[in-house]
């Protein structure tokens, strides 16, 4: 088939590299403009057009596509069979969606109606889902409410973090989309409605959201340290400095809240609303991602010690 597709992050990769390798033809990509990084400013290519680079395919970065009028033009004079969309990251207007044959498909992760939106994959983590897994849906006028094409779920490790998540259901949507694809081509292709969301809106994640609450059950806070690694990441204050926490485990105990509660060598146990976290992997500010036993060699820290302040 003639493909042209759209996609940004390196969540998308591996759906393009499954497309090639199929045998399909990849007429143009459209990803995001290149963006700053770092202190200095240097430009960045998103993932998907460093990887359409290397396979010298034809690469177009629209800032704002639904106003570009020489884009859009292009777009629809490519004549490909289908546009296969993954986190594109801007919403696509109808004169796309209905510029080729098969339309647009988009290869989005969660389990449709469930978690539409920009951060499905960390909001399944965040809110304690024990499975997850791959929509291919239909492209239409709303936002992830197309019609399903392919679904298929998978079941969360009790450890499971956002970004383990990302990376497993990355990989099961390249190998949905060459089935797809030869659906669509020999017409056995069913579409199905998805109804009403299950969930709320999915959300874009942001640093402020990783702040924890110690007056929270243990076990939630557990399940935003793991949805927010690694990126933004859940973090405290410890003596007027940032501490992330990057991994955790809901304990006994009780205690004021925040209030560091025991310690031995490997850990430390802070007292929450409900429960409590044992702390197994920290970050202070200035300081490099290292076990809690590491930490403690280095800090000194006190039963009875606040974490927050």
């Amino acid at each position: 088939m003639k493909i042209v597709f759209m996609g940004t992050p390196d969540f998308a990769v591996p759906t393009l590299d499954a497309i090639i390798k199929a045998g399909h033809e990849v007429l143009a990509v459209v990803t995001q403009p290149d963006k700053p990084k770092g202190r200095s400013g240097e430009l960045s290519m998103s993932p998907v057009k460093e990887y359409a680079l290397k396979e010298g395919i034809e690469v177009l970065q629209p800032a704002r596509l639904r106003k570009d009028e020489e884009f859009l033009s292009y777009f629809e004079s490519l004549k490909a069979d289908v546009c296969v969309v993954v986190a594109f990251g801007q919403i696509l207007p109808k004169r796309v969606l209905d510029a080729y044959k098969y339309g647009c498909i988009n290869v989005h992760g969660s389990l449709l109606p469930a978690y539409r939106g920009a951060a499905p994959i960390q909001w399944a983590v965040i809110n304690g889902d024990e499975k997850s897994g791959v929509t291919i849906m239909q492209l239409d006028e709303g936002i992830d409410t197309g019609d399903i094409i392919a679904k298929k779920e998978i079941v969360l490790d009790v450890k499971e973090t956002g970004g383990s998540l990302f990376d497993k259901l990355a990989t099961l949507g390249g190998q949905m989309i060459v089935d797809v694809l030869k659906s669509l081509e020999d017409g056995s292709v069913t579409r199905t409605p998805q109804g009403e969301a299950t969930t709320e809106y999915a959300k874009m994640l942001d640093k402020n959201m990783g702040k924890i609450d110690f007056s929270q059950d243990a076990k939630k806070i557990e399940c935003l340290i793991r949805g927010l690694n690694p990126w933004p990441s859940a973090y405290s204050y410890i003596n007027g400095k940032t501490l992330k926490i990057w991994e955790a485990d809901v304990t006994r105990g009780s205690g004021e809240p925040g209030s560091v509660i025991d310690i031995d060598k490997n850990g430390f146990t802070v007292a929450c609303g409900k429960d409590a976290l044992y702390i197994k992997e920290v970050q202070l500010e200035g300081k490099k991602r290292m076990a809690s036993s590491d930490f403690l060699r280095g800090y000194k820290l006190n039963k009875g010690d606040k974490i927050g302040c």
